[in-house]
């Protein structure tokens, strides 16, 4: 079985050959497509059942059961969630450098389990819990707070989740998408789809996590709830597993991060030599993987070749002269940074459907008849949306799109992600004129407004979400050079991180500025409309910035695909050839020569 690849190939064709698991040439009858995708999305609809079915309701343990105060509890869950979307970072640099994104889904995957197995333990024995407190007790604040030795093991179970989690995470999405050829027509159009059912199977899993589990922990028990979470867990590592002989491997191809290090040195060790006469001069050009660009074209210093690695044997050690190739990836990397740093506001709003918006639902009329929702069943209705639009965007727009556009993509990710952050930026509108009107009728007749009113805002971020994170994921991973695919796919798990931590410094900095005026425990007597306010204001100013970003953003290049009739020829992204491109590097070049 492939496991880890040879890293000594340097800027060949065959280290991005695709092989099978004994290392062979992949047979496209025989490996990758639907099946090997399904079988691998298996594992992140898994861990999302896990995650969603920990998350949502793991305050009311903390509180109820363990009688940690509200601030506190929420503390240790979004610590919870940052940490498990930051260290996707390290799952997709673990994957690129050696270990390969099957090992590191299937070594993920099983140290999740481990950690639900010990959550389940951590809230089923009852040493690990302190003594059962009643009504009274609880009034006057007279309860038993859990102690740091049953602490510990609830901590060690959490954060072993975490480590699991983000790397699934971080190498589900691009393994899923190891499975389709690029430069094959078929395959291509059938990985315009995969994104969308990528997130759509990961909908699913929340959408069971908030009404099901949610349900069997408050009614059935904890240990239940937990005990199936890691059931479901287990059988998906089993379902990796046996699909291996289905699957596409890409071997790694060396640590992603020594690449960028390496280049960003060289081109700062050399910044004072001159540019070469034409880019074909620089080290490796013939042989790059990547087309040459003019951007970021300092960067090219790294790959000049002096008098010091003139002699053949310096030519190829990476610490005295980088490749083109390696240049042109940092190069890539850094083109992702300015969208990166807008898709975080997105996330800070959506944040907002998980803390305020669950507390203006605590106080408004939930009735059905005899039945009150819980306040945090809410959210489901935010889940379905996404469900409803992630369904039509392959049912509709997609095909829709590409009728108008004659293009196989349909809707680009940079206008799913432009279209995410207009959502998530009415919803904020509609947020703070339905929570001024809640607040004045609250006051003025003393009467609770339906909890319903709360779903226009859950139905925009809902929509929203169905497009920028299918446009968020899609664009780090076909825009990354393929050795740091899983690297940037944290990157994009860290915008979610980002987008939680920028809420909590957000509220700390209105809280200071209004004196608590604004954000107060009881909503009657602030004014969380005008945080609304402020947050839309905030994602209108984004979006302005996104559209500049985006219009200047240069997608990477494909190689050429042969059209089906009545659609274009798909030779890069934004619809300009490979030999176009090496002309205008040729000519910015010689320009750029006769500058100082």
């Amino acid at each position: 079985m492939v496991l880890v690849g040879s890293h000594g190939e340097k800027d060949g064709s065959n280290a991005e050959a695709m092989v099978d698991y004994r290392g062979n040439p992949v047979d496209k009858s025989k490996t990758g497509g639907w099946l090997a995708a399904g079988l691998i999305l298996g594992s992140e609809l898994s861990e999302r059942i896990c995650v969603m079915g920990i998350s949502m309701n793991l305050v009311t343990y903390l509180v109820g059961n363990l009688h940690i105060s509200a601030a506190e509890s929420a503390t240790i869950v979004t610590n919870f969630m940052g940490a498990l979307n930051l260290l996707g970072l390290l799952g997709g640099f673990l994957a690129d450098a050696k270990l390969g994104r099957y090992l590191t889904v299937a070594l993920s995957a099983s140290i999740t389990a481990l950690g639900v197995i010990l959550l389940t333990l951590a809230t089923t024995i009852a040493s690990m819990r302190p003594p059962p407190c009643d009504d009274y007790r609880r009034q006057h604040h007279e309860c038993i707070e859990v102690n740091g030795r049953q602490m510990a093991l609830l901590y060690a179970a959490l954060y072993t989740i975490a480590l699991g989690g983000g790397g699934i995470k971080s190498n589900v999405s691009g393994f899923g998408s190891d499975q389709f050829d690029l430069t094959d027509p078929k395959e291509e159009k059938a990985m315009i789809f995969f994104f969308n059912r990528f997130y759509f199977s990961i909908s699913i899993g929340s959408l069971f996590a908030v009404i099901v589990l949610v349900y069997i922990q408050d009614n059935v028990g904890r240990g239940w709830g937990y005990g199936i979470s890691a059931g479901t867990m287990v059988i998906a590592v089993a379902v990796l597993l046996c699909g291996t002989p289905w699957y596409r491997f890409k071997r790694p191809q060396g640590s992603p991060l020594t690449i960028i290090w390496r280049v960003l040195f060289l081109a700062l060790k050399k910044r004072n030599q001159s540019y070469p006469s034409h880019p074909s001069l620089l080290n490796g050009y013939g042989n790059s993987r990547v087309p040459y660009t003019q951007r970021f074209r300092c960067l090219d210093k790294a790959a000049i070749l002096d008098d010091n690695c003139a002699a053949n044997e310096n030519k190829d050690n990476p610490w005295i002269v980088s490749t083109v190739t390696q240049v042109e990836e940092v190069k890539m990397v850094l083109k992702l940074l300015p969208i990166w740093s807008t898709c975080i506001l997105f996330w800070t709003i959506y944040s907002q459907m998980t803390t305020f918006t669950v507390e203006q639902a605590t106080i408004m009329h939930r009735k059905v008849g005899s039945f009150v929702i819980p306040a945090g069943s809410f959210s489901a209705f935010l889940i379905a949306t996404i469900l409803l639009f992630t369904s039509l965007n392959e049912k509709v727009f997609v095909p829709l799109a590409q009728k108008i556009t004659h293009n196989v993509q349909g809707i680009t990710s940079l206008q799913r992600i432009g279209i995410g952050l207009i959502f998530s930026t009415a919803a904020m509108v509609g947020a703070a004129i339905v929570e001024k009107e809640r607040r004045d009728i609250a006051i003025q007749k003393d009467v609770k407004i339906s909890a319903f009113w709360l779903l226009f805002q859950y139905f925009l971020v809902g929509a929203g979400e169905a497009f920028a994170y299918v446009g968020q994921l899609e664009f780090f991973i076909r825009e990354a050079p393929d050795r740091m695919k899983s690297m940037s796919t944290g990157l994009f798990l860290s915008t979610i991180s980002m987008g939680f931590f920028v809420s909590s410094l957000l509220v700390s900095i209105v809280d200071h500025v209004t004196k608590k005026s604004w954000l107060r425990s009881n909503l009657n007597k602030g004014k969380l409309n005008y945080f609304y306010w402020l947050l839309a204001a905030l994602g209108a100013l984004n979006f302005l910035v996104f559209l500049i970003l985006a219009s200047r953003h240069q997608y990477k290049m494909q190689l050429s695909i042969k059209p089906e009739p009545g659609q274009k020829e798909l030779k890069s992204l934004n619809d300009e050839t490979m030999e176009e491109k090496e002309k205008k590097a040729s000519i910015q070049s010689m320009v750029a020569d006769v500058e100082p």
